[in-house]
């Protein structure tokens, strides 16, 4: 099996890097990833100020798939992901632009993980994983985007839904797609208001497929039991926007609805939700039922 190591990675999504492995349409990957602080904490007296923040987001990468194209969609089904024994989560002024006027104080607190159990210890009290990949992404057709901006070629997306099981489908917006990822979390509350999951290292091993005519509104995302459509941008709405327009767009293709039909199925069946609000820019999904959307295609209009 083909696997990228943790020492091979970058700080931004870019055509001109290059590739750290190679794979064909098909294949397994296992991607070993450093946490988002380049695995500099190690303990409770590693605060924020101590974090070089040149080194936020190492993203592990990139894959040169030999069958994408320009136009084509990468599938990358996330088969597995195993954590490193422990993650930590921050506090400090300026970490967020919520909260940041009431933090007085700068404050790590290292969470033991079971990854085998299904848990992780916050300050005593175990709570259940929510693992998922924060950063990933394929390299944009333009200029090159640091892995700490989410956009619509990927990047920090901080989906809690990209996670063991699902399906993200991403633009291949340059030869060879160029897969990158990294920003583990082994648990995190949609929005991340408060700055920090619990950030975590480990490996993730996925499965890569180039697809050919797609007209997947990327980046997608699938569940066992959903859909949920992606947006990102320098401002909260129109990340929205995006979100809204690419899953009611996916509606009226996959259902057959109309215009009017898709938007008020999603009026009364659809959710918006932040991923990531904290930073400068946001991004959103909204999510759709499989069932709900095998309902609709018989609607009478």
């Amino acid at each position: 099996m083909i696997k990228i190591n943790r020492d091979q990675f970058v700080f931004a999504m870019d055509k001109n890097n290059p590739p750290a492995a190679q794979a064909k349409s098909g294949d397994q990957v296992v991607f070993d990833l450093m946490d988002c602080f380049s695995d500099t904490v190690k303990s409770e007296a590693d605060t924020i100020s101590e974090i070089d923040f040149n080194k936020i987001n190492p993203a592990t990468g990139p894959l040169y798939v030999e069958e994408a194209e320009v136009g084509d969609v990468l599938k990358v089904t996330i088969e597995d992901i195993k954590l490193d024994p422990q993650g930590a989560v921050m506090s400090a002024p300026g970490l967020n632009k919520y909260f940041s006027n009431n933090i007085t104080k700068e404050q790590t607190v290292i969470c033991p993980i079971d990854d085998a159990a299904g848990t992780f210890e916050f300050q005593g009290v175990t709570l259940p994983l929510n693992k998922h990949i924060g950063v990933i992404g394929t390299a944009p057709a333009g200029e090159a985007v640091t892995t700490g901006t989410p956009r619509m070629h990927g990047g920090n997306m901080d989906n809690t839904k990209i996670a063991p099981g699902s399906i993200l489908y991403l633009p291949v917006n340059t030869p060879g797609a160029l897969l990158a990822m990294g920003d583990m979390h082994a648990s995190m509350g949609d929005g991340e208001v408060w700055g920090s999951g619990v950030e975590v290292g480990g490996q993730v091993t996925v499965t890569v497929e180039v697809l050919k005519d797609s007209h997947m509104p990327t980046p997608f995302v699938e569940t066992a039991d959903a859909y949920y459509a992606f947006g990102a941008a320098d401002n909260m709405e129109e990340a929205v926007t995006l979100a809204s327009d690419n899953l009611h767009q996916f509606i009226m293709d996959e259902a057959g609805l109309d215009f009017n039909q898709a938007g008020m199925l999603m009026t009364i069946k659809a959710n918006l939700a932040p991923c990531q609000i904290v930073n400068p820019d946001a991004s959103f999904r909204f999510g759709i039922a499989k069932d709900i959307l095998e309902a609709a295609k018989g609607f009478k209009g």
